[in-house]
């Protein structure tokens, strides 16, 4: 008998990526392709999130025991335990941990969307944007906190708009993006500045405590915007994240791929802006995690593109982290957290911007 007689036609094979792994759920309704390296490196962050928020509700003047963070965390234990774990510093880890998610979100998408490392909402103007509507609304019309949060997500949506379309022409170059956005951060930082010279003392004072970026005082309001900001907007960005990882390739490329560019780049921009602008409402302007968290994540899971639940995942263990820091490791007092995110951010840019140098010049 021949062998092409003997052979007997076997199942189709499917051949995935390399370093990919196929998933498909709801027998085969669903499917997707798993990375093991991503989800190994987000179950790693996100224990180390969970470490760091119940040593966060842990530490204190008045200590609570580690072992009594479980029960005390859902209401069982002694009353302080359970005062000072649920109603003081259970919202401000859980804050933490949704303000470094969104951030971590919008830089991946904005990183994404320019093909720049640079290319994130501290660099390109989003941040300062948020935070002049927020001064604004402070110092011109003395809102309270929801007036401050409305102001920051107005701002951020507006210079959102201006910086994209000041920055397309044929689609949204990276390089044209990151030069407007810096143009136009300098110009909301001297509008600031000269509001701050107009503002009664006190106001000013506020305004600039406000300034740094600081979680103190938070509560659950605060929790509940973030996080529903972040189901809503994120749920927006992830369902397009196949799409930004097309684009990647270019947007010739991607229209080949069947990708509407223009309308990606809007909707994918709106997004990411309006994400920002909350967790800014929410937490003042922290720099550098939103710059970060991507970059860290992409080179933690050595991933092609852009990973966004790898930068969600870093940025909340990177916010979390350190505000941990800025409660208790640095000073006998709590220091604001945008102070630590601001050394640890300032320094990752200069040693980014070395790499970069020295890759330019071999």
């Amino acid at each position: 008998m021949s062998d092409t007689l003997s052979k007997r036609p076997g199942p189709a094979r499917s051949h995935a990526p390399h370093g990919t792994v196929p998933v498909r759920p709801l027998r085969g309704r669903l499917s997707f392709l798993a990375r093991p390296r991503t989800l190994a490196v987000v179950l790693v962050l996100v224990l180390v999130s969970a470490f760091t928020l119940a040593l966060s509700v842990s530490v204190g003047d008045y200590e609570v025991p580690l072992s009594a963070v479980p029960a005390a965390i859902f209401g069982y234990g002694e009353h302080l335990d359970v005062f000072f774990v649920q109603d003081t510093r259970l919202p401000r880890a859980l804050t933490a941990l949704g303000v470094g998610a969104a951030l971590g979100v919008a830089g991946a998408v904005f990183q994404s969307l320019s093909r720049n490392a640079l290319g994130s909402p501290d660099i390109i103007g989003f941040t300062s944007g948020a935070a002049t509507g927020a001064v604004a609304a402070i110092l011109a019309f003395g809102a309270g906190r929801l007036g401050v949060s409305l102001g920051a997500i107005a701002g951020g949506l507006i210079t959102a708009a201006v910086v994209y379309l000041l920055a397309m022409k044929n689609g949204v170059q990276g390089y044209r993006l990151v030069l407007v956005g810096i143009g136009i951060s300098a110009m909301l930082s001297s509008v600031r500045d000269y509001l701050m010279t107009r503002a009664e003392l006190t106001d000013a004072l506020g305004a600039q405590i406000w300034m740094i970026g600081s979680l103190n005082g938070r509560g659950w309001a605060e929790v509940a915007a973030v996080w529903i900001a972040f189901v809503l907007l994120g749920g927006v960005l992830f369902a397009y994240a196949r799409r930004l990882r097309f684009m990647e390739l270019g947007d010739d490329t991607a229209r080949g791929l069947g990708v509407n560019t223009r309308s990606t780049q809007i909707v994918a921009f709106a997004a990411a802006s309006a994400l920002t602008g909350a967790a800014i409402a929410v937490a003042g302007p922290i720099g550098f995690v939103a710059l970060a968290a991507p970059q860290l994540a992409r080179r933690l899971t050595r991933s092609g593109g852009t990973t966004l639940v790898g930068a969600a995942a870093m940025g909340a263990t990177l916010l979390v982290v350190a505000d941990l820091v800025a409660l208790r490791a640095l000073a006998p007092t709590q220091l604001p957290v945008g102070v630590v995110t601001a050394v640890i951010g300032g320094t990752y840019l200069i040693w980014l911007l070395y790499t970069e140098w020295r890759g330019g010049r071999a």
